[in-house]
């Protein structure tokens, strides 16, 4: 359990900068001094939010993407990097827990990845999203069962997924069976229309339930001007509004505050982690309740290389004897 039985934390619904890498990161960096000025310790942004989310890639066809996917190369963030070392800072000035969703580029791929800063500034987690949806798979590669795990931070034990990770029940209770605290998780947001939120928060409360821990949600926001500089069609522009669902659950599966579906904004909530055990006092679903003679998950923690080396010890070679 966290030092504190008491943790203060924060979802950011936030709107990045469509043109530029640097002017997203400053609007983390302000986001993040603006939410330890209300006392978080724990700060969640949206998915991919550096440089910003692949819109683009929902309303265009595959043959006129090619532009804009070079544009989100180039923006990319790499891991190590000056934006990085910013977040640590930033995390450690504060003496705060961050999780940044960004696009990686690690040399000619790019990968939907989450990132964890622990209060010292020292990133404890980078994962990326095991399965890109439907339209993303154009955009980023695949990620592996290593990211898949459950840190120690200054606020507790964290477990992290991404938008549609949370339908894969196996990656959730990989999750669950490491016993996360808080569990933090971002969407696109503007995107898909009102369906897209409300799925969202049924989904959020049933983690929370299910695993019994605080989920801290942020979903992303765009301005009319922002949609309709993604595509000039009225028609298509409708699949880039709603969607949004910025929220922060309880282990009962209760809003702890009311959420944020629309504009930007900063949720604050504070989680009293004795609802953890409280909960888990009736339904452990990996501990009392779980069945492990019958059911259980086989994890590869192994990470995905696309080459190994193997190192070959010189052959001990006997002599012939004379004999």
């Amino acid at each position: 359990m966290p030092p504190k039985p008491v943790i203060r934390a924060a979802a950011v619904q936030i709107a990045p900068d469509l043109t530029s890498r640097a002017g997203t990161m400053e609007k983390v960096l302000n986001a993040i001094a603006d939410a330890a000025d209300k006392g978080a310790e724990f700060v969640v942004f949206p998915e991919t939010f550096v440089p910003y989310y692949p819109y683009f890639s929902f309303v265009l066809p595959p043959v006129q993407q090619g532009p804009e996917h070079l544009r989100l190369y180039e923006e990319a963030v790499v891991v190590p990097s000056a934006e990085t070392r910013a977040v640590a800072e930033a995390a450690r000035k504060r003496g705060m827990v961050v999780v940044l969703g960004v696009n990686e580029r690690d040399h000619g791929s790019l990968y939907n990845t989450q990132l964890i800063f622990d209060a010292d500034g020292s990133l404890v987690l980078k994962r990326r999203k095991i399965t890109p949806t439907y339209h993303e798979r154009m955009v980023w590669g695949q990620g592996d069962g290593a990211g898949l795990k459950v840190v120690e931070t200054a606020v507790g034990r964290v477990g992290a997924l991404a938008c549609w990770e949370h339908y894969n029940p196996l990656a959730r209770y990989a999750l669950m069976a490491q016993h996360e605290e808080i569990h933090a998780s971002h969407f696109p947001g503007s995107l898909v229309g009102p369906i897209f939120g409300e799925q969202i928060e049924v989904t959020m409360r049933h983690h929370a339930l299910e695993a019994g821990c605080f989920v801290v949600n942020a979903t992303g926001w765009l301005s009319e001007e922002q949609i309709a500089s993604i595509h000039p069609d009225p028609k298509l522009q409708k699949g880039l509004r709603d969607g949004c669902m910025t929220c922060i659950i309880t282990p009962e599966g209760r809003h702890a505050v009311p959420p944020l579906t629309s504009g930007e904004g900063i949720l604050i909530a504070d989680l009293d982690m004795r609802l953890i055990t409280k909960r888990k006092r009736m339904m452990d679903s990996v501990g009392h309740y779980a069945r492990p003679e019958l059911l259980r998950l086989l994890h590869d923690t192994r990470p995905a290389v696309p080459r190994e080396e193997w190192a070959n010890e010189p052959m001990d070679i006997e002599e012939p004897s004379d004999a």
